[in-house]
């Protein structure tokens, strides 16, 4: 005879037995503990991402995270750019460290108005030591040169400090361990104008799905920065017909600066005046 405790009992296993089934067609007790043993990894890798971070802001001199809208004032700040560098000294923290030959900070004037960001460095900057060199370089250098600018007015930097091997892109979990750092960067270089260079580094900053197609082209916000997306010189040498879309972009951030320029007490080194010449 079964009672009703029993019957409810008998009942909830069968509804517990159904869910698991459908929970990832899991069919046995082993693949369900082992998927759970998946995800208990998972979850303890994000915690210790988090308490990364923490102490690195810690490090920093930072009591906690900042839920504002718009970057700090840069007196606010009590770090420097030298002491976030340090903090990536032998950096080890994912496994782009096994194959780097330098780490790649970034580099630039440390007042700069203007920023840009790439995805990552290639072969020949991990080699070098020095962001945006080779080919991609010269035609940034030529690009700045075009806007009345030369690499010593603006900073050079990327979502990821390491090179990633074959040239690949950087992984979601590796952008999300330089995240901090990026972010202290900018935290302490308060640049009005952010130019990100191709796909990856537009959509990660804008933490954004939208088609860099769409997005090329028009200024947004982030955290009180103006951002203007556009090609990398990488993707400019492979493709010259985007370079007439990309001098757009460039004049957009032209007239962008000499806004900011003029508006500015603090003199800069070179002031923007007049037409600047397409790069060919």
């Amino acid at each position: 005879m079964v009672t009703g405790c029993g019957l409810e009992v008998g009942l909830r296993k069968k509804r517990d037995c159904e869910a698991l089934r459908g929970f990832g067609q899991l069919v046995t007790a082993k693949e369900f503990v082992m998927k759970c043993a998946t995800l208990g990894e998972q979850f303890f890798e994000i915690l210790t991402q988090v308490h990364d971070y923490l102490s690195f802001y810690e490090q920093c001199g930072l009591e906690g995270i900042s839920h504002g809208s718009n970057i700090p004032e840069k007196q606010a700040t009590t770090f420097t750019l030298e002491t976030i560098a340090a903090q990536l000294q032998d950096c080890q923290r994912c496994p782009l460290h096994r194959q780097r030959t330098h780490i790649l900070f970034g580099e630039g004037n440390p007042r700069a108005t203007l920023v840009f960001i790439g995805a990552s460095p290639d072969a020949e900057e991990d080699q070098q030591g020095q962001a945006f060199v080779g080919p991609a370089g010269e035609l940034l250098t030529k690009i700045l040169q075009a806007i009345g600018l030369c690499r010593e007015d603006v900073y050079l930097t990327n979502l990821v400090k390491c090179h990633p091997p074959q040239n690949r892109n950087p992984e979601p979990a590796e952008i999300a361990t330089c995240q901090p750092f990026l972010n202290a960067q900018l935290e302490f270089l308060r640049p009005r104008i952010i130019c990100t260079l191709g796909s990856l580094a537009t959509q990660a900053l804008l933490n954004t799905e939208v088609p860099f197609a769409e997005l090329r082209g028009h200024f947004y916000d982030y955290h009180g920065i103006k951002v203007m997306p556009t090609y990398h010189p990488s993707d400019l040498l492979a493709h010259p017909q985007q370079k007439r879309s990309a001098w757009e972009d460039m004049q957009r951030i032209q007239q962008e600066y000499v806004g900011f320029s003029r508006a500015e007490t603090i003199p800069r080194l070179h002031t923007i005046t007049g037409e600047a010449e397409r790069p060919e």
